[in-house]
């Protein structure tokens, strides 16, 4: 069993590497996200998104709301009485394929505010943070249920929400800047260990809130006080050339798989990709 979220600690797990492997070409896609599989699930609703609709299905199957949008929804968030919706464009835009994102009202889909971010997670009481990255932006903006902006951070990357609010940051930039930070009131960021990966996988989140980041071909563990461990150097990146890999993180019981692919350095559409599997031990 694992640690209460309260105690958790970066040393307080370790990985055994069980299996590697490589081969020529491009990983098969992520079985977890079949086709027709719901963007959230708040109880018996689901949320359902296609090109310029998204909809709200009970588990009887009966469509409760559906909703037109000017995107193709990529992602969706609930919290008290609200979804919001984060969207890919139909067209491409000076923000690449970004498109709006819509706060919802949960009880009927209407539409509460249009907001712009690529990426967000929910708070409570119907709170939400949005965040987008890209030429002068690298921000976080923390919205209430009427869609009105209450808190901003200089902050970016994959959110991950308990009883605060912690950012793998993505910076995209070499030499990159990103670190994983803890998001406080009033626009303030705590920063913890640096990131040698401008732009990380997203992590997985650990029963006692312990978050495994692979970092440019490390695995790490973050604790809820922001200490790290390597548990695992599987791949030497150098940083310069960390733009021809990404890493994927998947989980099944104690089993972790991480999946590093790599772009070939003058053929851009000639890939590999490498794969290891480990076991997630608790216990120093």
């Amino acid at each position: 069993m694992g640690m209460s979220e309260e105690t958790g600690r970066a040393g307080a797990w370790r990985v055994t590497v069980r299996a590697r492997g490589r081969k020529a070409g491009l990983p098969p896609g992520d079985p977890s996200r079949p086709a027709g599989r719901p963007i959230a699930r708040r109880q018996d609703l689901r949320i359902h998104g296609t090109a310029g609709k998204v909809s709200c299905v009970d588990d009887s199957g009966r469509t409760r709301w559906t909703a037109l949008c000017s995107g193709i929804p990529n992602a969706a968030h609930i919290s008290g009485g609200r979804v919001l919706v984060t969207t890919d464009s139909l067209a491409y835009t000076p923000w690449g394929n970004l498109g709006p994102a819509v706060l919802l009202d949960l009880a009927d889909g209407s539409r509460i505010a249009e907001l712009r971010g690529a990426r967000g997670a929910a708070l409570g009481g119907g709170r939400f943070v949005l965040g987008l990255e890209g030429y002068d932006a690298f921000d976080t903006w923390a919205y209430d249920r009427d869609g009105t902006l209450y808190d901003s951070w200089r902050s970016y990357g994959h959110y991950v929400v308990g009883t605060g609010i912690r950012v793998v940051e993505t910076d995209r930039t070499i030499p990159t800047g990103s670190r994983v930070v803890r998001l406080l009131p009033g626009g303030t960021v705590e920063r913890g260990p640096s990131l040698t990966d401008p732009q990380a996988p997203e992590p997985l989140v650990l029963a006692d809130g312990t978050l495994l980041v692979l970092d440019a071909g490390v695995l790490r563990a973050v604790g809820r006080r922001l200490e790290d461990t390597v548990l695992a150097e599987l791949q030497a990146i150098d940083p310069g050339e960390t733009w021809r890999h990404h890493g994927a993180l998947h989980r099944t019981g104690d089993e972790i798989t991480v999946t590093i692919t790599e772009q070939h350095p003058d053929r851009p559409g000639k890939h590999s990709h490498r794969t290891w599997t480990l076991t997630l031990h608790q216990g120093g």
